[in-house]
């Protein structure tokens, strides 16, 4: 254990002193951000406007900015939860192509061992970043008035970043480990950067794709995980809206919020409860861990 322990500590300690990393597995986050100032809000803030016509006496003006901007605090979490970590697996390539993987699977640790000393550290470094982000977003946010999320949505928002750190880095692994250079593993993460905020929908609403989109950007995890992270934030928000309304629309705003901006849980095109899109990420990441530890040697046999 304690070999085990000192593999991850040296993984984790390599990605952290690596600053250029560290910043390029934020560049997703940051590019949703500019284009979210420049674009996209006065589009959403316009949607919401459209929904609401008829209520605008009932809402107040800064409880819909609040929600537009959650809706972006989303978006930037989930692509985040999806940039970060396979940018923290970039010691997995980086050692292969310096020949450093020959040294450690040298050692006594056994294959399954060394691969799950990345996974652990690559999980560890993403939730850290991404809940760093997750924080910064909160404070922001709180400065601008009540963000109506009790304590406890508080608490599974950072338990929500956990666990896409995990199911992202074991999906992630299975990828990586077939690259051979930094320069492939970068031309993919080129490609991830640009498709990732479409999939989760940060960047449009995957209620305005096609239903063969939806089943296949909902078959992602992250997907999922940022559906939950939707509910965990916004509900409050919401609720409180709802009850200003005071039942004039029969919940058709809030109705019709949810329908634009994804709230429900789907897998295969069929609705799911969010319980289930939780069961479906933990299978997932269980699927995935017993691949990688299946994989790696096969992958990292020396010849």
């Amino acid at each position: 254990m304690r070999k085990f322990m000192g593999l991850t500590k040296r993984n984790l300690l390599i990605y952290f002193k690596d600053r250029q990393s560290v910043i390029f597995s934020m560049l997703t986050s940051i590019i949703v951000l500019v284009l979210y100032m420049l674009f996209l809000k006065n589009t959403y803030i316009d949607s919401a406007h459209s929904a609401m016509k008829g209520l605008e006496g009932l809402i107040d003006e800064k409880d819909i900015d609040m929600l537009i901007n959650f809706i972006l605090l989303v978006g930037v979490i989930g692509s985040a939860l999806i940039t970060v970590p396979y940018n923290c697996l970039s010691t997995i390539v980086n050692d292969k192509e310096n020949k450093i993987d020959y040294d450690i699977s040298a050692t006594p640790l056994k294959r399954w061992q060394i691969v799950l000393s990345y996974f652990v550290a690559s999980t560890i470094s993403a939730f850290i970043m991404s809940a760093v982000v997750l924080t910064i977003g909160f404070l922001v946010l709180s400065s601008q008035g009540d963000m109506y999320i009790p304590a406890e949505n508080v608490a599974y928002a950072y338990a929500l970043t956990f666990l896409g750190s995990l199911s992202a880095t074991a999906f992630f692994m299975l990828i990586i480990i077939f690259f051979k250079s930094s320069s492939a593993s970068g031309a993919f993460f080129g490609m991830l950067s640009a498709a990732c905020g479409f999939v989760i929908g940060a960047y449009i609403p995957l209620s305005q794709f096609s239903k063969g989109i939806q089943v296949f950007c909902n078959f992602f995890p992250g997907t999922g995980v940022t559906v939950l992270f939707r509910n965990t934030i916004l509900n409050g928000l919401l609720d409180k809206i709802n009850t200003d309304i005071g039942g004039v629309d029969n919940g058709e705003f809030i109705s019709s919020m949810k329908e634009a901006f994804n709230f429900k849980g789907s897998l295969f095109g069929n609705d799911i409860s969010l319980t289930g899109i939780v069961w479906y990420v933990l299978a997932f990441l269980l699927v995935c861990i017993v691949a990688m530890v299946l994989v790696y040697p096969k992958v990292y046999k020396r010849k």
